[in-house]
């Protein structure tokens, strides 16, 4: 799966749930408590593969999930850069000291597997919207 079609079927996928929220008259604080991982995993079962095992995507007490990915991530299918002779396909935008890059056969991806910051209710709270493409609206790059 690319990244584009990763990015695609999860923001609908989050658009369904908080659509069912405004219906139901969540407010900001009450959507993003929704996403709370145990909550996540109990009543959105489909909406992240590790919660049929429960298994967090990031060592932390309290993982929300509302934004999943982060609004400083940067990806390209076709490629960010080269450099000597590999591609990069994704980075950080802030260069978060948490981050690293992971190699395959010269394809360079962001590791975020050790930085917290989009799973903090109180971060999520500085960047909060109800439509999950406005937030990540520059994630993906353009090839020009």
């Amino acid at each position: 799966m690319t990244y584009l079609e990763w990015f695609d079927s999860h923001a609908n996928q989050h658009q369904t749930i908080v659509d069912k929220l405004l219906t139901q008259d969540y407010d900001a604080d009450a959507i993003i408590d929704y996403f709370d991982f145990d909550n996540m995993a109990k009543c959105e079962p489909d909406f992240c593969p590790l919660y049929a095992t429960r298994t967090k995507c990031h060592d932390m007490q309290q993982l929300n999930c509302y934004l999943c990915a982060c609004p400083h991530f940067r990806f390209n299918d076709a490629g960010i850069r080269r450099e000597g002779e590999n591609t990069v396909f994704s980075e950080c935008a802030i260069h978060a000291r948490e981050g690293t890059y992971l190699t395959f056969e010269h394809a360079i991806h962001q590791d975020c597997s050790a930085c917290l910051l989009p799973h903090r209710s109180a971060f999520i709270k500085t960047c909060f919207g109800t439509n999950w493409r406005d937030i990540m609206q520059t994630c993906q790059l353009s090839t020009d």
